[in-house]
C-alpha cells in the first residue's frame, strides 16, 4: 500500500504548516527589515500566496516556497521604498540646489527682516508694505493713504534707511 502525499490544499495540512513556520518566518523577515508590522504583513502575504498556489506546491517544498516568497516580497518592498525615496530626493533637489548653510542663513535673514519691518513706525511700515509687498506705485499709495506722493517718497526713504541700519546693506 502506497502512502498518499500530503496536499497543501487540505486545511489541516495548511494549518500545520502555518503553525510550524509562521513565527520563524516572521523572525527571518523582521531581522531583514527591523519593522515588526512589516514582517507580519510579509508573512501574511506569503501564506496567502501559498494558499493561492497550494495545488502547485508539494508539501515537502512548502517551507522553501514560503521563505522564497517572503524574501521576494521583502525585496520588492525595499526596492519600492528606494524608488519612493529617490523620487522624494529628486523633488527636494528640484526645489533648490542651494547648500543647507545658505538655506539656514536665508531663513535667519528672513526672520531678521520680518522683525525689522515689524519694528518700523506704523506710517513707514504701511508705505513700505504697500510698495514692496502689494507692488503699488507711489501715486496709488498716496491715494490709498491720503497723502502726497512726496510724503510717500519721504516715508519710503525713511523706512529703507531704518531697515538698512537694522539688517545691514545687502
Amino acid at each position: 500500500m502506497s502512502k498518499q502525499p500530503k496536499s497543501v490544499c487540505e486545511e489541516k495540512v495548511y494549518e500545520s504548516i502555518f503553525n510550524d513556520h509562521s513565527e520563524t518566518l516572521r523572525s527571518f523577515i523582521y531581522y531583514k527589515c527591523g519593522d515588526l508590522k512589516q514582517a507580519e504583513d510579509v508573512v501574511q502575504e506569503s501564506f496567502i500566496k501559498l494558499w493561492s498556489n497550494c495545488s502547485k506546491i508539494i508539501f515537502e517544498k512548502a517551507k522553501s516556497y514560503l521563505y522564497t516568497v517572503a524574501r521576494n516580497i521583502f525585496l520588492n518592498e525595499a526596492a519600492h521604498k528606494k524608488v519612493v525615496l529617490q523620487h522624494q530626493i529628486h523633488l527636494v533637489s528640484d526645489r533648490t540646489n542651494e547648500t543647507p548653510e545658505f538655506l539656514l542663513e536665508e531663513q535667519e535673514f528672513m526672520l531678521k527682516l520680518k522683525k525689522a519691518i515689524t519694528d518700523l513706525p506704523e506710517k513707514q511700515r504701511e508705505v513700505f508694505l504697500l510698495s514692496r509687498i502689494d507692488k503699488k506705485k507711489y501715486s496709488e499709495i498716496s491715494d490709498i493713504v491720503g497723502i502726497s506722493v512726496k510724503a510717500v517718497e519721504k516715508r519710503m526713504s525713511q523706512a529703507l534707511i531704518i531697515l538698512r541700519e537694522r539688517i545691514g546693506d545687502i
